[in-house]
């Protein structure tokens, strides 16, 4: 399996709910870093597995909404508790649901065959979510 990482960036704010959380029970701020991997069997007609600024492009678009913003406060995670696997595992299925409606060209729809999503709070600490597309 060929593969290819895209990397990029957003700030948000948050609060945890539960014990366990200690003083991330408060509201508090990141910068977490979002590695998208981009994975197919073969190589497509000119030696890639998808354009490199057509991967980065759709990962900033569909960590958009999170930039810069108080999770708490959006609608869609209302009661959820927006840890680090969570997070990992929605910017998959946006960037997967993307990847299916041709967002990385012509024939990616098909022939990405994973993805697997890593969100970095540290260098010491991250997250991460691994599965098909389909």
């Amino acid at each position: 399996m060929y593969s290819m990482t895209v990397s990029h960036h957003f700030l948000m704010a948050h609060t945890l709910a539960g014990a366990v959380f200690g003083p991330a029970q408060r509201l508090h701020g990141a910068t977490l870093v979002v590695e998208a991997e981009f994975r197919r069997a073969k190589l497509d007609e000119n030696g890639v597995i998808c354009d490199f600024t057509a991967a980065l492009e759709l990962v900033k678009e569909v960590v958009a909404p999170f930039d810069c913003r108080n999770l708490d406060e959006l609608p869609e995670f209302r009661g959820q508790n927006t840890t680090s696997e969570f997070l990992a595992g929605e910017i998959h299925h946006r960037l997967a649901r993307r990847i299916r409606e041709g967002a990385l060209g012509p024939g990616s729809e098909t022939s990405i065959a994973a993805l697997k999503v890593t969100l970095r709070e540290s260098p010491v600490a991250w997250a991460a979510y691994d599965a098909p597309i389909a």
